[in-house]
């Protein structure tokens, strides 16, 4: 790229920086201390406010970079993905959102907790949850480094190596000092610039095509290299049963990991009430939607504009194929429009990537304070004995349990400091291994963990009355622990070219996503957990969690 390229691409992402470090500082002049307000803002952002900022959230540098890299490369299959990350908004809508505002206050945890032993449902709710974070963070390293590499040519690790840790050092700064509500409000600028941005783009896609979309396809299909079978199912998942597994295999993990991302169900708790946590949802699914719809235009769009060969060349994931694509838009390699629009594509997808690892972070460094750290530090109290009015005694709410629940132990909000630097450097260093991985693809890894060990004990804990504290700790582990190995066996570690570690051959497992097994092990697990061994559940704690579940009497 050009050094025009570089310098304004660098100048408009410099800008975002310091507006978005503005709008921390400013934020953190606000009193930070209280758990209530780092975590959660102080739950006073409106339904649109929320909805936008969980569309910030959501629409991560695997959506504004990866799936039009993937539609570029491998057509109808590529589609796949936005299909996916679409319809598992109806999993939130309908069976998720507003139970979890009226059941938890912080972390996926409390949802669980309010039925359970607190300290082993804790435990493993915060060690799967840190788990699937730090997966999700890995991704949105790699494609800031992915852009680096396209603004500098490719030809500077180093350069590359450099902006991975930077981003990583912002997004602790983001959340260290401006905790839910300087996150929350990043996210909602940077809605707003991608949705301006992807709108723009896909205009100028279609006016280069006069409007006719058969037009754009049967160019995308000539250009790519596969003629009609670039229209068709299975260019990337067709070659034996192998892949058609890993098809309905990373379809399961998109459709259903959504509902069991801890970036997400935090989210519900920045709201009011569990009907503001719905209309939130509402105004994230339009935007979503709409997002998604565009970038099938956007990746049909490199493939007809750029070309599949030239997208592979610059980068093989496919990861750069948006700022290629709008740098031919804009007039092409040395002119003034393209200089401007790819500066312009390159910086908010920077901002895309700084946005979503904030909101990442702080879920993450939630569990680590409030899950592990708390149980850990506190032994376990027995049962009081139920006290309260009248109201608390209809509602089967206990007096006690609400007072614990405004209880705030000292130095959790520091711990959740301290560990968001820990994370970062998890996923830096992380993110470093895997530069050369697709981001869409490495998001599907995290959503297929999220789908084995968050989910399943998510849906007990709200829906099955007789579920027990085993049957929680059995689920999360039996989903956790065998996706995990298997993503560690699989051809994304090793035995493949485009492997983290190509050189070496230990993989066993050949789907590279493990959606397909560990999903049904995560609720197989819970089911054995609960039904062989002679736990009986709380009866008075599951019926408190279901008049609380579903009229939100008691929510905090």
């Amino acid at each position: 790229m050009s050094g025009d390229h570089q310098s304004l691409a660098l100048l408009l992402f410099s800008v975002f920086v310091a507006v978005t470090l503005g709008i921390t500082t400013w934020v953190s002049r606000h009193r930070q201390g209280s758990a209530e307000e780092f975590y959660t803002g102080g739950r006073l952002f409106s339904p649109m406010e929320n909805g936008f900022a969980i569309a910030g959230d959501y629409m991560s540098a695997a959506s504004f970079l990866g799936i039009s890299g993937l539609i570029a490369l491998f057509g109808y299959d590529g589609m796949l993905y936005s299909v996916g990350f679409l319809v598992a908004w109806l999993v939130v809508l309908l069976l998720v959102a507003e139970l979890v505002r009226n059941c938890g206050r912080f972390t996926m945890a409390d949802v669980v907790a309010t039925r359970m032993r607190e300290r082993p449902v804790r435990i493993a709710a915060g060690t799967s949850s840190v788990a699937v974070s730090i997966l999700y963070l890995v991704a949105q390293m790699v494609g800031a480094g992915s852009l680096v590499a396209l603004l500098l040519g490719g030809t500077s690790e180093a350069a590359r190596a450099w902006t991975v840790i930077g981003v990583g050092a912002l997004m602790v700064v983001y959340v260290t000092l401006g905790g839910m509500r300087a996150t929350t409000w990043i996210q909602i600028v940077k809605a707003v610039l991608l949705m301006a941005g992807t709108v723009a783009l896909t205009v100028l896609v279609l006016v280069r095509f006069h409007g006719d979309f058969n037009a754009l396809l049967n160019t995308a299909a000539e250009r790519s290299g596969h003629g009609k079978e670039f229209l068709s199912p299975g260019l990337a998942y067709g070659g034996g049963w192998t892949a058609r597994f890993d098809f309905i295999s990373l379809g399961l993990a998109l459709v259903l990991g959504t509902a069991g991302l801890p970036h997400i169900l935090s989210r519900f708790y920045t709201v009011p009430t569990a009907r503001a946590a719905r209309r939130s949802v509402v105004w994230s699914i339009g935007l979503i939607g709409s997002f998604y719809l565009m970038t099938i235009v956007l990746g049909f769009g490199a493939a007809a504009v750029v070309g599949t060969a030239e997208v592979r060349a610059s980068s093989a994931a496919g990861n750069t194929a948006l700022p290629l694509l709008a740098l031919d838009l804009g007039g092409g390699a040395g002119s003034t429009g393209g200089t401007v629009l790819f500066a312009v594509v390159a910086a908010i997808a920077f901002a895309t990537i700084l946005a979503v690892v904030a909101g990442i972070t702080l879920a993450s460094s939630a569990s680590v304070a409030h899950d592990l750290y708390a149980s850990l530090k506190k032994p376990e109290k027995p049962e009081k004995p139920r006290t309260g009015s009248s109201a608390d005694a209809r509602f089967g709410l206990r007096a006690d349990s609400r007072a614990d629940s405004r209880a705030e132990p000292r130095g959790e909000v520091a711990v959740a400091r301290i560990a968001a630097a820990g994370i970062g450097a998890v996923a830096i260093a992380l993110g470093l291994l895997a530069r050369d991985l697709n981001v869409a693809f490495l998001v599907g890894l995290a959503f297929a963990v999220a789908a084995s060990a968050n989910l399943p004990v998510l849906l007990y804990s709200l829906f099955w009355r007789n579920f027990t504290t085993r049957g929680a700790v059995w689920s999360v582990y039996g989903g956790l622990v065998p996706a995990v190995l298997l993503v560690a066996f699989s051809p994304v570690v090793s035995g493949s070219p485009e492997a983290i570690f190509p050189g070496v051959d230990f993989h066993v497992f050949p789907l590279q996503n493990p959606g397909l097994v560990s999903i049904p092990l995560g609720f197989l697990a819970g089911w054995i957990g609960t039904v062989l061994f002679r736990e009986h559940a709380d009866e008075t704690k599951h019926a408190e969690s279901e008049v609380r579940s579903l009229t939100g009497a008691g929510a905090v």
